[in-house]
């Protein structure tokens, strides 16, 4: 709509033209701020602070540049399959934070209870419950002809949820399976409880009071 207005209004084929470079200008600065943010959380806080702690600020540099190659594979690859594979992309995105990270971080601020074994446990069933039902549309990786449908009742088969909404249905697993799992193993240390609880309700804050 945005794109037609112009044309709808009959102006000159410049202003068109400009109102689809501001478009695509925000699209590439959001793009450039999530790569950006991707390959700094890889190179620090997972090659650095997990695999290889020992690794030098020049190597850690290093390693967050050979990330960019990502951005060029992420305006490549919607080219193959236009628009099909943006729009899947988007849906796969929101789906995989809905059903691993929302559940994780809604239950780390509100449950002194959760603990890291059912954080992860409850993420990673989440997440491989969706990643299924949504490549089992969609293709392995929005592949054509990798769809297998019939492994889930056939198309919307769960319900009638499209894959594009069935992010919520992972979120429900994770929160499920992160429950039981924390019931059954060890509590978090009691520091980690304290943050918790200082999280909810701020050192220093008093009771509500009426005005």
């Amino acid at each position: 709509m945005v794109l037609a207005n112009p044309e709808i209004a009959a102006l000159p084929n410049w202003v068109i033209a400009l109102v689809a470079a501001g478009g695509l200008a925000a699209a590439l600065s959001t793009a450039a701020g999530l790569l950006l943010a991707i390959s700094s959380a890889i190179s620090h806080d997972l090659i650095k602070g997990v695999f290889k702690p020992e690794i030098s600020d020049k190597g850690e540099a290093a390693c967050r540049q050979n990330f960019y190659g990502c951005g060029h594979c992420g305006g490549w690859l919607p080219g193959l399959n236009p628009p099909g594979f943006a729009a899947g992309t988007v849906a796969l995105a929101f789906g995989i934070a809905a059903s691993s990270l929302f559940p994780a971080i809604m239950m780390g601020i509100f449950s002194k209870r959760m603990n890291k074994e059912g954080a992860v446990a409850g993420m990673l069933i989440g997440l491989g419950v969706t990643l299924f039902y949504v490549f089992a549309h969609k293709g392995l990786f929005f592949i054509k002809g990798t769809e297998f449908v019939d492994m889930v009742g056939g198309k919307n088969g769960f319900f009638g949820i499209t894959p594009e909404a069935f992010g919520s249905v992972g979120a429900v697993v994770n929160f499920v399976v992160a429950y039981t799992v924390a019931r059954f193993t060890a509590q978090p240390p009691e520091h980690i409880q304290h943050l918790v609880q200082n999280v909810r309700t701020p050192r220093g804050a008093g009771s509500a009071t009426g005005h």
